[in-house]
């Protein structure tokens, strides 16, 4: 990673499961840099005003995940308001790249809202990632106060309910954190809507105030409450759901390929 010079969210967002990740071989990639255009309460990413992409990323990226032998990767980004396109054909062509070198390599595309432009989400599509993947964050009612003004709840599931719409195959997936002072029934209601809005596969984790300046934690939910999460999630009909107090959204990742149904929806594309 450091000599290719590429960020990694498992250190940029401080998450506490880097070395569970890299153990498995798989590991999350920040592109289009580390520094967001937009600013969201609980996020440990600077914001401000990021620098041109850098046009060899997607190479180096494929190169570090041939070179680290990745059975599955992650793609993430920063929120690029500056782009055209939102970064989509970055994230894209990094994808695409990979593939390229690293055909083993399974990969779970998690972008940004990309202002719910319709051809920026079909750009990462077409990539054909096995897994496009949009953080929905938090609940309705908490949205205000812990997400930059210009996302919005109703716009992460259009984005979402596009995706779906558009994909041939793989899974859609959406994650979201508790702690920040929602109830059970917030909880339930966001999960019902991601399946609505097409979602097949879900993440729910702890809120960890990131330093002193961000939102507080409000409550520490306990493994039990996890549990009937994780449980809740399936009744409802999601095909992969995991829930836990250190569930980040790309944790356990590659368990979604592992899913009956995705097995069965991927295996017409690659024998295409």
């Amino acid at each position: 990673m450091g000599d290719l010079k590429l960020h990694t969210v498992c250190q940029s967002a401080h998450c506490p499961n880097q070395a569970e990740c890299w153990e498995r071989r798989t590991a999350t990639f920040m592109v289009l840099g580390n520094v967001c255009t937009r600013h969201c309460r609980y996020c440990a990413v600077n914001s401000g005003h990021p620098e041109a992409p850098d046009p060899e990323e997607p190479a180096k990226v494929a190169e570090s995940a041939r070179r680290l032998g990745l059975k599955h990767a992650v793609l993430t980004s920063v929120t690029r308001d500056d782009l055209t396109d939102g970064g989509a054909d970055h994230i894209a062509r990094t994808i695409e790249a990979i593939k390229a070198v690293s055909p083993g390599t399974t990969v779970e595309a998690l972008v940004p809202d990309f202002n719910a432009e319709a051809d920026s989400i079909q750009r990462v599509i077409d990539a054909r990632a096995e897994v496009f993947s949009h953080n929905i964050e938090t609940v309705e009612s908490l949205f205000p106060k812990l997400r930059d003004r210009r996302f919005t709840y109703a716009q992460s599931l259009e984005v979402l309910g596009m995706a779906k719409e558009m994909t041939r195959a793989g899974f859609i997936k959406s994650s979201f954190m508790v702690g920040c002072g929602e109830t059970a029934d917030d909880v339930r209601r966001t999960l019902e809507d991601l399946l609505a809005a097409g979602c097949d596969a879900v993440a729910i984790g702890q809120y960890l105030q990131p330093t002193a300046r961000h939102h507080p934690v409000v409550d520490y939910v306990r493994p039990e409450q996890f549990e009937v999460y994780q449980a809740e999630a399936y009744a409802l009909g999601f095909a992969f759901a995991v829930a836990g107090p250190f569930v980040r959204s790309s944790y356990r990742s590659e368990e979604v390929l592992q899913a009956p149904a995705l097995r069965a929806r991927l295996a017409p594309v690659k024998g295409a």
